[in-house]
């Protein structure tokens, strides 16, 4: 076979260029993105309870759903909250790969369980469920210094004229606009007029229900002998103010009472809770768009951006749009980058392979290996469902220094032959492949053996290896197929004898001579140290070297901070801001803008938006407010998001009026807001809320008692100021009415009531009634509030019920249906600790009974829960990789003793991980992290390939009658010059990452300095003991089988021959 391939080489060349070709289709048509869909699958449930408080909401709407709705296949784990503006919402979190489509079926199969036992008033408006997209793409602010437009325009207009475009854009998952000023007819009812009226708020219902319908009168002349049909049509519903305001509620005596009489009628918003302004004077609607798992972000960018560039043509006057986020920058930064590291790390490779071949022909062969490799890999990426996001890309950037391997090592050997004497280029290169192929073969084996496992883990730490593990292993099959078929047939053609190659001079002869001096020099001094370390009295040193690199592994381990994802510059910064509890909305705004003034201050920054009236973080509360801050590009400026965090929450220090929290927007989207430690503590016994909420502060002081947390905090607030409203039951039965009576006028006056619908510009609209503001400010409005007795008087409601002042949540929240509240945990990360030693400490405070008593738990939300739950995934990880490479080589060698020359080999360069993460990696925020551990993966079965290469040939010589000393020796210095050629390409080739800067600058760093430390101690240290180690194993061997391959010689000659 390998015959074949050397002598028809046009066979060997279309194999590579129908890989190619493969590799370009799959090229234009792989969608681009950031990240696979890396987040676990989440289907959200939401509920509306108008006028509800957040206990009312929790008890009548949350727990029924959350009931019905526990267990659903697939499930891992269900967030609830509930908000004192009557809104509910519960968060279902399913295994990764779940199949979203199918999990908001099967919620919504449970939901439709539990509607019969939700209030009419929640049914009416609808329980919405939708699986959450959690791939934000992009966030826009429609803005206007224009005083004749205000946010309500603002926010109806992009959801009337822009949002319904942007949602048929292919590959948008969901568009909305953040807030509820949607148009709705607000009837401001009149408490003191409809009181001389004896008017109740039920007959003002009645009377809209009753004239504000859609009709189905008919048709005339239908099944009959009449020429002419004719439809009957009905005016249908309202649409004007003034056709609300002309809906009759009594008429008596020709005396007609109107709604306008008793109310005022206006085009008004839904909601008067939230306000959006950018750069402190422009008016705004906040937009938020994702897209569907699998799309190609950037298509869908442009394509959103394409719309809004349409519709900016027929905009009002003085409309502009801001991007505030645009995910396609980071995302064409980040993979320019990595492009452009990929260009520099094939340079960088074909640089140090032309100084250790020095000829440019010899050069040539790896160098066209790497592109049909790295090319073909995309078309079998296409195969598999990934797409083209940074870790395959990564993928590449590493696939460079490894797959160049196999056409070296071919290269090199012909190369031996050569200058072994032997004339003819096409005969030196089957005699080449003889010896290389079962070394080839055993490298692509052992490195799939690493990689395609570890594709199989699950979890969001299973994405990340699957992603690297299949694209690295699917471009070192590809280069092991270049190994056997192309780079053979180029040898034979494009190589010669050295005689010939001898007479030729060149400018770089010098460099060349003195090269080859020196390195022959080394290479005598190596054989040297061999020598040394294989006598049998000199083999402890062997194993002194490995028992202290697996002591320094170990050590390194335990002591290097650990994380999961690295948190890279977005280029956004959000901050959150909490006044006291019950803060009106003025004056959240005021404390808000001051907060924008001090970021617009600092230079690099493009737009600031604030958001009074939301905590993305706490939720929806007059006294809370966020500030989105979007920076200008990476090039243009100097200071980095965290640096901009630090220099605000140092900016706002001074005011007290409220609390500040300032953080870059996290790398992974789908795992909460956050980007340290998100935890959920529990109360599972159900008790007093108070007692609960002191064992949290406690939690919480003992947190930021720890040098390793820079700061520990709890969203949760149970003491806003709220007031209780207890009935009289026999007042109430003795004026003829009933509870219901009292709280539903109630509702309608202070909380509103959503009475009917309307249609205006081709949408439908709600009408809700409520009181005038000025008629509930205060409490002493109540008394001017009546409900009609039974015997048709009036009566103020405050004669059938008494009031007190009580503190209570804004918010309430559940973690898998126990009471919870959410705890904030930022690792010192100044000091060198990181997410990891938090969750260590989290765990050891928790059973700690004087801290977390019984009846209360913790539990980890977000990405916290994954980088928990990947702990242990790691170690088994580990294992895997060790079990299979143990077994592939065991099958290899058929024994179970020699393989241990190549395990035993590979703690040194683990340990240079680790030493170089802490001599270069943690003063840059670097810790280890799922990239480092994919590095180490990946040098497993690097480190076990150079194992492989030097074990391999000493198993030749062996077999060939030399002493097991000799055949190790000889191997290894025979196959130096290909190790430390192929192991210097791979670390020069990873030399961009390590120094790399800008977009995604962390993670290529952790790749970077993680694997250029464990292949270079690795690569220095196991040339030297690998040899000893095969003397050690090999004599076992012997010892224990009783086989020398040394008696049987001549037979091994003999086939030999006969192969040949």
């Amino acid at each position: 076979m390998l015959k074949t391939f050397i002598e028809r080489p046009v066979l060997s060349t279309v194999i590579s260029i129908i890989i190619v070709v493969l590799g370009i289709i799959g090229i234009a048509s792989l969608p681009v993105e950031q990240y696979p869909d890396i987040a676990p699958p989440t289907v959200a449930i939401s509920a509306t309870y108008p006028g509800a408080n957040a206990d009312v909401v929790m008890n009548s709407v949350v727990i029924p759903i959350e009931e019905q709705v526990n267990g659903v296949e697939g499930m891992t784990y269900m967030t609830s909250s509930s908000a004192n503006n009557g809104m509910g919402m519960v968060r279902i979190f399913f295994r990764q790969g779940t199949n979203p489509d199918i999990a908001a079926v099967n919620v919504q199969n449970r939901v439709s369980r539990a509607t019969p036992v939700l209030p009419q008033e929640v049914t009416q408006i609808g329980v919405i469920v939708a699986k959450q997209q959690n791939s934000t793409i992009l966030a826009i602010a429609l803005t206007t210094e224009n005083k004749d437009y205000d946010g309500e325009f603002l926010q109806n207009y992009a959801n009337i004229n822009i949002l319904p475009q942007i949602k048929r854009v292919y590959g948008v998952g969901d568009a909305s606009v953040y807030g509820t000023k949607d148009y709705s007819m607000r009837i401001w009812l009149k408490p003191d007029v409809m009181t001389s009226y004896k008017l109740s708020v039920q007959e003002v219902i009645a009377a809209l229900q009753d004239q504000n319908i859609e009709a189905a009168p008919g048709e005339l002349g239908s099944n009959s002998n009449q020429s002419f049909q004719y439809t009957l049509k009905y005016t249908g519903r309202l649409k004007s103010v003034e056709e609300f305001g002309n809906i009759i509620i009594r008429s008596q005596d020709e005396h007609i009472l109107k709604i306008k009489d008793i109310a005022d009628v206006e085009l008004g918003a839904l909601n008067y809770t939230v306000t959006t302004m950018t750069n402190k004077t422009e008016e705004s609607a906040f937009m938020s768009i994702s897209q569907t798992a699998g799309s190609n972000a950037q298509e869908v960018i442009e394509g959103v951006k394409a719309v809004i560039n349409e519709a900016e043509k027929s905009f009002p006057e003085g409309i502009k749009v801001h991007y505030l986020m645009d995910s396609s920058e980071f995302l064409e930064a980040s993979i320019s980058k990595v492009f452009i590291t990929l260009i520099e790390a094939f340079i960088l490779v074909f640089i140090v392979v032309f100084v250790f071949l020095q000829d440019f022909k010899s050069t040539l062969i790896p160098a066209i290996a790497v592109p049909v490799a790295i090319i073909g890999t995309f078309f079998f990426l296409q195969l598999f469902g990934f797409s083209i996001n940074l870790l395959t890309l990564f993928a590449m950037v590493l696939a460079i220094g490894i797959v160049v391997d196999d056409a070296i090592v071919v290269v090199e050997a012909v190369h031996a032959q050569l200058e072994s004497g032997m004339k003819d280029p096409r005969e030196a290169t089957l005699k080449a492949m003889k010896e290389i192929a079962p070394a080839i073969v055993s490298i692509t084996l052992v490195m799939s053996a690493v990689f395609i496992p570890v594709s199989f883990i699950g979890g969001t730490s299973g994405v990340f290896f699957k992603q690297f593990g299949l694209t690295l292993a699917i471009a070192i099959l590809i280069s092991a197929v270049n190994a056997l078929t192309l780079s053979p047939a180029l040898c034979a053609i494009l190589l010669k004898p050295h005689d010939e190659e001898s007479q030729k001079k060149g400018l770089l002869q010098r460099f060349y001579s003195n090269f080859n001096i020196a390195f022959s020099a080394a290479t005598q001094k190596y054989k040297s140290s061999l020598h040394f370390l294989g006598k049998k009295g000199h083999r402890w040193i062997t194993f002194g070297i490995i028992g202290g690199a697996s002591l320094l592994l170990y050590g390194l381990m335990k002591t290097t901070p650990t994380g999961f994802v690295p948190q890279e510059d977005s280029g956004v910064v959000i901050g959150f801001v909490t006044l006291p509890p019950s803060s009106s909305l003025e004056r959240s705004d005021s404390i808000v803008n001051l907060v924008v003034d001090a970021a617009m201050e600092i230079e690099g920054i493009k737009t600031v938006t604030n958001i009074s009236g939301v905590n993305f973080m706490s939720g929806i509360g007059s006294s809370y407010g966020t500030v989105v801050i979007k920076m200008d590009p990476w090039g243009d400026r100097k200071l980095s998001t965290d640096a901009v965090a630090a220099i605000l929450s140092q900016k706002t220090g001074g005011i007290k009026e409220a609390t500040f929290f300032f953080m870059a927007t996290p790398t992974l989207q789908g795992f909460g807001m956050g980007n340290g430690v998100e935890l959920q503590l529990q109360d599972r016994m159900g008790g007093d809320i108070q007692k609960f909420y002191s064992v949290t502060l406690n939690y919480v002081a003992k947190l930021n008692e720890r040098e390793e947390i820079m700061m520990a905090m709890t969203n949760f607030n149970p003491n806003f100021p709220q007031k209780l409203i207890e009935a009289d039951m026999p007042k109430i039965k003795a004026a003829g009415l009933t509870l219901n009576d009292i709280m539903s006028t109630l509702q309608a006056y202070i909380g509103s009531f959503y009475a009917s619908n309307f249609n205006l510009y081709g949408k439908q609209f709600r009408v809700m009634l409520q009181a005038g503001p000025e008629y509930r400010t205060k409490e002493e409005d109540l008394s001017g509030i009546f409900v009609q007795t039974g015997n048709g008087e009036m009566a103020p409601v405050t004669e059938f019920i008494s009031i007190t002042d009580v503190t209570a949540p804004q918010t309430l929240s559940r973690f898998n249906m126990f009471q919870a509240m959410d705890v904030v945990i930022m690792p010192n990360s100044l000091e060198g600790y990181s997410t990891g030693d938090v969750i260590r400490i989290v765990d050891e405070m928790s059973l700690d009974k004087t801290i977390l008593p019984d009846g209360y738990s913790h539990e980890y939300a977000g990405m916290s829960r994954e980088e928990a739950n990947s702990t242990d995934q790691t170690i088994i990880i580990f294992i895997i990789c060790f079990i299979f490479v143990y077994l592939l080589l065991a099958a290899l060698y058929e024994s179970y003793i020699l393989p241990f020359s190549v395990l035993f080999s590979l703690p040194v360069g683990l340990a240079g991980v680790f030493l170089f993460l802490r001599i270069f990696g943690i003063s840059q925020g670097i810790v280890n992290n799922i990239y480092v551990q994919i590095s180490m993966v990946m040098l497993i079965g690097l480190l076990a390939k150079n194992a492989i290469l030097i074990v391999e040939y000493a198993i030749q010589r062996r077999q060939q009658g030399q002493s097991i000393i000799d055949a190790a020796i000889n191997g290894a210095v025979a196959r130096l010059r290909p190790i430390l050629m192929t192991s210097f390409a791979f670390i020069f080739g990873l030399l961009p990452l390590a120094f790399a800067s800008g977009a995604g600058a962390v993670g290529n760093a952790s790749i970077g300095i993680s694997a250029i430390g464990g292949m270079l101690i690795g690569t220095m240290i196991g040339v030297l003991v690998i040899p000893s180690l095969y003397i050690i194993f090999q004599s076992l061997q012997e010892r224990y089988s009783g086989k020398n391959p040394r008696l049987d010689n001549k037979q091994q000659l003999t086939e030999n021959r006969h192969e040949e």
